[in-house]
């Protein structure tokens, strides 16, 4: 008799909290937005951060002599200044350490390479071979840096190890000429051809490059050491072999996902990596989404930031932490996070679109769980739908949906972020019409 009534007491300190507590106005806070000055409808080409509140960004210009602009920041993107500007645009930056740092570009006729040693303070024009535009670089050092043009009859790959002094043509294949390179030392690299149809690798510093047969090229490609990899091309492929041989990756794709797509990503560590490219659609019309994982991509999960931020896509993303990064469109606009993102990741599926005969929750399972659990619940009526973790306290852990559902039959794979503590947790469902909570336990 003494349990019934103490469950029955704990029931209605439950339901009066939920009653008084107002999800619409604590939305979690691990994504906040930032804006960069008005670019006159230039888009963001690249961007990289030195740490938490260095960072730099380029602009490719709208029509030839019209002007580029190199950005920088110094309170980690809430604010961003001119630091150069030119009569070409800009497709690359990359900065060797504090100080030194390269950009490249060009049109009109023109590439364009520059330089700075002072932080971003003078930029000087720095000696390249007559190309039309410089389309990627690789800076490895000071001295040593690559330069690709996918132009067919002067284009290719070109190297300096003087700091530009001079460069030696490495690559040439006319039509097949190629897009984007990265070097993960001096000798181990590859490079992407035009439309990043093919994938080449070197392994003498670019003297000879070898075409891997079977896979295509790439978006993005980053190495943590010599053996183990990732390039993404709207797909996500993993290498174990020094980039020899490509495994595939699944990324979250179904449910409310518009665009399954991983375009780039940058990593914390070997298990660690952020993507960008997909987008949801959502109540308020299409969202990007951000992928994380912490397995090496064995598993891929994704977040949207929170309902008031509205941004169809991202296209560049930078961390220079586990807790601390940054997300892009290309028209100057973004989010930032200095808390790791939100802590709980999802997948999403509509596993049936029967209609059920009513709206119901489910228990997760498994529960306990570490560090993945499934929700399953029921919506019968289209309706905006919101799911919320909490904690004991009542603390909004994330709000992991805010969306209008068509009816069907759902279900959210959620992983524990690395900063969430082991203990007793709350998710509730809420419609229009109706809410109903459940307990769920995180063993770490």
């Amino acid at each position: 008799m003494k349990t019934k009534i103490s469950n029955i007491i704990f029931s209605f300190l439950l339901l009066v909290f939920f009653n008084a507590f107002d999800f619409q106005h604590n939305q979690p806070e691990g994504w906040y937005q930032q804006f960069m000055p008005d670019l006159s409808g230039r888009r963001i080409t690249d961007m990289t951060f030195l740490d938490s509140l260095t960072g730099y960004a380029v602009t490719y210009n709208l029509s030839p002599n019209d002007t580029g602009y190199i950005l920088k920041t110094t309170d980690g993107g809430d604010n961003w200044f001119y630091s150069f500007s030119t009569s070409r645009g800009f497709t690359s930056i990359q900065f060797v350490n504090s100080r030194i740092g390269y950009a490249c570009g060009g049109n009109g006729g023109w590439a364009y390479l520059c330089k700075t040693i002072d932080s971003g303070l003078n930029w000087n024009i720095v000696n390249t071979p007559a190309i039309l535009q410089w389309e990627d670089m690789h800076v490895l050092n000071e001295d040593t840096l690559w330069l690709v043009e996918d132009e067919s009859l002067t284009g290719g790959v070109f190297r300096t190890t003087n700091g530009g002094i001079s460069w030696q043509r490495q690559y040439s294949a006319g039509l097949h000429n190629p897009e984007r390179i990265y070097m993960y030392d001096a000798n181990l690299g590859f490079i992407s051809t035009t439309s990043n149809t093919k994938l080449r690798r070197t392994t003498d510093g670019g003297a000879t490059w070898t075409e891997i047969q079977g896979v295509n090229g790439f978006t993005d490609l980053q190495f943590i050491d010599e053996n183990t990899g990732w390039k993404a091309k709207g797909s996500m492929m993993m290498s174990t072999d020094g980039g020899l041989s490509w495994i595939a990756q699944q990324i979250p794709a179904g449910g409310n996902i518009i665009v399954s797509s991983l375009e780039k990503f940058t990593k914390v560590n070997k298990d660690t990596l952020w993507g960008i490219g997909g987008y949801t659609l959502t109540g308020i019309g299409a969202r990007g989404i951000l992928y994380r994982t912490t397995n090496s991509g064995e598993n891929w999960y994704y977040q949207v930031p929170d309902s008031t931020i509205n941004i169809f896509k991202y296209f560049h993303v930078n961390f220079v932490n586990g807790f601390i990064g940054w997300a892009y469109h290309l028209n100057a606009k973004g989010v930032h996070t200095v808390t790791g993102g939100d802590t709980i990741f999802l997948s999403i599926e509509q596993i049936s679109s029967e209609i059920p005969s009513d709206f119901n929750l489910y228990q997760n399972y498994p529960n306990p769980f570490n560090p993945t659990t499934k929700i399953r619940f029921d919506i019968s009526n289209s309706e905006e739908v919101k799911l919320v973790v909490h904690d004991i306290l009542g603390r909004v852990i994330s709000v992991l949906v805010n969306e209008r559902l068509s009816p069907g039959i759902y279900e959210y794979t959620f992983e524990a972020g690395s900063d969430l503590s082991s203990g007793v947790y709350f998710y509730t469902l809420q419609t229009g019409k109706a809410s109903v909570t459940k307990r769920m336990v995180f063993n770490k």
